[in-house]
């Protein structure tokens, strides 16, 4: 992705909140713009970097009104001479943030920028739209399509347009998808009990409903008794289509949290005495139809390994995000993937899908787990509304190790 010669953009710092259930969970009453600013802060003080050499934050944001949380946060944390861009691009949005943020370090164009993701489902704001031809006609509820809306493509329920459809292309059977659900709560919950998350995650102050606060920092949305029979009992969503596999179970839940990384060059973090905790040697984006929009993993995968020079087999760890587990069921089957180093900590299924963050929340994991492990590359990959995929590839410094 970047040129010989050219020092490589490298992260020197990460950090995510932990997940929390929308609308019932700990971070019901925390605003998008409180999560911005608490995981911007976090990885400024991480990186070891004199906020004056910051030269931007970008920040994915979805469905929360259009702002530019990037800029709210940079003025919060004092560091008023900081632009910031937004980027939507749905479940992508953070990974294609940090491969922007790759892209400009790569360049030369930059010397330092903040790249992640903030979702606030709770507190997202309800939109209105106002029908074409009429005065006083709208549509309450409403949100703005990443595609025109199909039949075989509804652009409001992704368990038709993603899970549905990815599942029936590739044959996956609702089995296969509930034994990758109940592993991912598995996996989960033996993370948070090992404390593998206790180092990426940064507490928030969050607000209660009674007025007070208290600090968050578990992963709320993994669940202790999630087996493959509780999943097997679940009602499917669509019961009035024939042979409909798609349950609440398999599918990602409704979150909020943020992530964020600081992106600079290998040449900049050497100077200002940086550890590098890792390398970022490629990015991509893809798209397809959006019918089969879990399908687009299959393209953005190869497409980050050619740019980076390399094949699925000298991936340690992959993170392929679970919005439905029929999404890394397909990338192992078709791709050739060993389904024992995806997700080796939970994903959407069991951590959540806090949509605008997840990629970022994926990075943040897949280097921490990397490192534990010794290095080696890693792959966060992952489907987006539309027809969309995004990619971003790193390599983590040290022998890489296979097992934990």
């Amino acid at each position: 992705m970047y040129r010989s010669g050219i020092p490589a953009p490298v992260i020197v710092a990460g950090a995510r909140t932990a997940v929390g259930r929308a609308f019932k969970g700990s971070l019901r009453d925390t605003t998008a713009m409180n999560l911005a600013r608490v995981v911007v802060e976090e990885v400024l003080r991480r990186s070891g970097l004199d906020a004056a050499l910051i030269d931007d934050i970008i920040l994915a944001e979805s469905n929360y009104g259009g702002g530019d949380l990037a800029r709210h946060a940079a003025v919060e944390a004092g560091m008023h001479q900081v632009p910031g861009q937004a980027v939507n691009r749905h479940c992508a949005g953070s990974l294609t943030a940090i491969g922007d943020a790759a892209a400009v370090i790569a360049v030369g164009a930059e010397r330092a920028v903040i790249a992640g993701g903030v979702e606030s489902t709770s507190t997202a704001p309800v939109q209105k739209f106002r029908v074409p031809g009429t005065e006083d006609s709208f549509v309450d509820r409403w949100m703005s399509p990443s595609h025109p809306d199909t039949p075989e493509a509804s652009n409001r329920d992704m368990s038709l347009t993603v899970g549905w459809n990815t599942a029936r292309e590739v044959g996956i059977t609702r089995e296969e998808m509930d034994a990758w659900a109940a592993r991912s709560h598995q996996r989960a919950i033996a993370a948070i009990d090992t404390g593998a998350f206790t180092e990426e995650i940064v507490p928030v102050r969050a607000l209660r409903p009674d007025g007070s606060f208290a600090d968050f920092a578990v992963d709320e949305h993994p669940r202790r008794d999630t087996s493959v029979e509780r999943l097997a009992g679940l009602k499917v969503l669509h019961p009035e289509i024939e042979g409909f596999s798609i349950t609440a179970g398999n599918a990602a839940g409704l979150n909020d949290g943020a992530a964020a990384v600081a992106v600079t060059d290998s040449a900049f973090a050497a100077e200002q005495g940086l550890t590098v905790l890792a390398e970022i040697r490629a990015w991509a984006a893809t798209a397809i139809e959006p019918a089969r929009t879990g399908v687009a993993v299959l393209d953005v995968i190869p497409k980050v390994l050619r740019r980076a020079g390399l094949e699925a087999s000298d991936i340690a760890l992959w993170e392929i995000n679970e919005a439905f587990a029929s999404v890394p069921v397909a990338a192992c089957k078709k791709l050739g993937i060993d389904e024992e180093l995806v997700n080796t900590a939970g994903s959407g299924c069991s951590l959540g899908h806090p949509v605008a963050a997840s990629g970022a929340r994926m990075v943040v994991t897949l280097l921490h787990e990397l490192r534990r492990r010794g290095g080696g590359h890693g792959v966060a990959a992952m489907c987006a509304g539309g027809g969309q995929a995004g990619a971003v590839l790193l390599h983590v410094p040290g022998e890489r190790r296979r097992t934990a």
